[in-house]
């Protein structure tokens, strides 16, 4: 495996950044959460799991054959990933206080409409199809990753969405506060988007 931790720390870092700004799934969580528990949530996570698997995979196997053919081309994704990140954290922060937009696709009840729905919101995500094909190329020298190196990526590709995910839900009453106060979601975004120019930043020294 070429991974090295800090490799690991910084990518999952970078999810998790990324996952904890609110958005449209935070939303479907807490109405889940709401109508049937933290079990509701379930279906909803895998499915959310599924498509960061898939898009993750995608993006390694998909780049790694470019970087084959064109050895330049790992510089200039490097590139992508830092202004991606530095102009979604100043975005943020400039939109701090813009309140969620709910997708009522994401709210429906049943197991197979929370998975499906899940599925949808990271297959059809343009923020997401950004990260994994663009941004997430940057983390990594995708010419020398090995299968165990694809599996690792894939895995905290899964891991960090679903424990958020599955986290706001057993802690609903706190989500529900920052959904309801306009100062909570500014500060959370704010901080997302500091954390985020931060992630550009490192990429960029290292």
């Amino acid at each position: 495996m070429t991974l090295g931790l800090w490799d690991m720390a910084l990518y999952a870092g970078a999810l998790f950044i990324l996952f904890i700004t609110p958005g449209p799934v935070w939303l479907a969580v807490l109405a889940r959460s709401l109508s049937g528990g933290s079990r509701a949530v379930l279906p909803l996570a895998l499915g959310v799991v599924v498509g960061d698997v898939l898009w993750s995979l995608l993006a390694v196997l998909g780049v790694s054959w470019i970087v084959s053919a064109y050895g330049g081309f790992m510089t200039a994704l490097k590139l992508v990933a830092v202004v991606t990140f530095a102009g979604m954290g100043v975005l943020l922060i400039r939109h701090a206080g813009r309140s969620i937009v709910a997708d009522s696709r994401l709210t429906r009840p049943g197991a197979l409409a929370g998975f499906m729905a899940g599925l949808a919101a990271i297959l059809g995500n343009p923020k997401a199809i950004l990260f994994y094909m663009g941004v997430l190329p940057g983390f990594f020298d995708l010419g020398r990753v090995t299968p165990a190196d694809i599996a690792v990526i894939a895995l905290l590709s899964a891991i960090v969405p679903f424990v958020g995910n599955m986290g706001l839900a057993l802690f609903l009453g706190r989500v529900r506060r920052l959904m309801t106060s306009p100062t909570a979601l500014r500060r959370t975004n704010q901080a997302a988007g500091a954390l985020l120019i931060v992630v550009a930043v490192v990429i960029a020294v290292t």
